[in-house]
């Protein structure tokens, strides 16, 4: 019997589950060590899988409870690439089943800490509810409010002895906001972090693989995101930017300029390099270096945006 193809399970079902981890047939077939055929007759409904080939699928392919396979249909269930409008169609088609597992674990944290927390924000005072951003709006007095309310000053920051700390302390600043902060090491290393936004419990999510002064940008660049009021998808490499709409662009690159000013303030920036010859390329290592840890950042992650529009 337990060898038998599994009666009562919808077809759309096998489809849904599929489709919600970013796999193709053949994706699902190889994993499966099975003929594509086979995978695709199961969401035809012309064939079934056996007991185990179900709790294989279930488990080590979906990652979804068995039950779920018995619904009378799909659950309701919202796609990434209808959930983050931040990366162009053509990356969104390319996630990687490993991010769409991080993308579904943020939402079962948001669902936690909503009965956790019995639907409240444990925190005093929520940052969006006290700063919004525009893109319309001056760059540096919305990037100095966000500093007031996260209550890090510039010398607060300096005194930081290492990126481990900066992060630390900017996490730290953002959690007591009211935003919930989580990290896990991405397969999918080209992605920086992602953020869902809410009105009561918004959640920031980091890839861990990254550079700590990554991280911290990152975590600077979402937030931003939050303060926009929506859902962020962001990658290491900027130029997937150009792909985007124009309207688009302008919010990802805005939650760039919003993520260095925070960092790196303009005014204490231009004082520190009002001596930097005006052709950068003489510049040694060391002066970059002695620059980006003043902020706690590295060039890839800050410095250089701040010198392109600066200096």
């Amino acid at each position: 019997m337990r060898y038998e193809p599994v009666t009562g399970v919808q077809p759309e079902i096998f489809r849904w589950a599929r489709v919600s981890v970013g796999l193709s047939v053949t994706d699902v077939a190889a994993m499966l060590k099975r003929n594509p055929e086979d995978v695709a007759a199961w969401e035809a409904g012309t064939k079934a899988p056996t007991y185990p080939q179900l709790e294989t699928l279930a488990y080590q392919v979906y990652k979804r409870p068995l039950a779920v396979f018995f619904l009378p249909s799909p659950p309701e269930e919202q796609l990434p690439q209808r959930e983050f409008r931040t990366l162009p169609d053509a990356d969104m088609q390319t996630l990687a089943r490993d991010t769409y597992l991080h993308i579904r674990r943020a939402h079962a944290y948001q669902l936690a800490l909503r009965d956790l927390d019995d639907g409240h924000n444990p925190a005093e005072h929520l940052i969006w509810k006290s700063v919004s951003l525009a893109t319309s709006q001056p760059l540096a007095e919305q990037a100095e409010r966000i500093r007031q309310h996260l209550g890090i000053t510039l010398e607060k920051q300096i005194r930081w002895a290492s990126d481990v700390s900066a992060l630390k302390g900017w996490r730290k600043a953002i959690e007591d906001a009211g935003v919930f902060v989580f990290k896990a090491a991405f397969k999918q290393k080209e992605i920086s972090g992602f953020c869902l936004a809410d009105d009561v419990l918004p959640l920031i999510y980091l890839n861990n693989s990254t550079t700590k002064t990554r991280q911290i940008f990152s975590l600077l660049h979402e937030l931003a995101h939050l303060l926009l009021s929506m859902n962020g998808l962001s990658k290491l490499d900027t130029g997937y930017i150009d792909a985007l709409p124009k309207r688009e662009q302008r919010i990802e690159r805005f939650c760039n300029a919003i993520a260095a000013e925070v960092l790196i303030p303009t005014q204490d920036f231009m004082a520190e390099t009002r001596h930097l010859p005006s052709d950068l390329e003489p510049m040694t290592d060391v002066r970059f270096s002695k620059l980006a840890s003043r902020y706690g950042v590295s060039r890839e992650a800050g410095l250089d945006h701040r010198l392109v529009h600066c200096c």
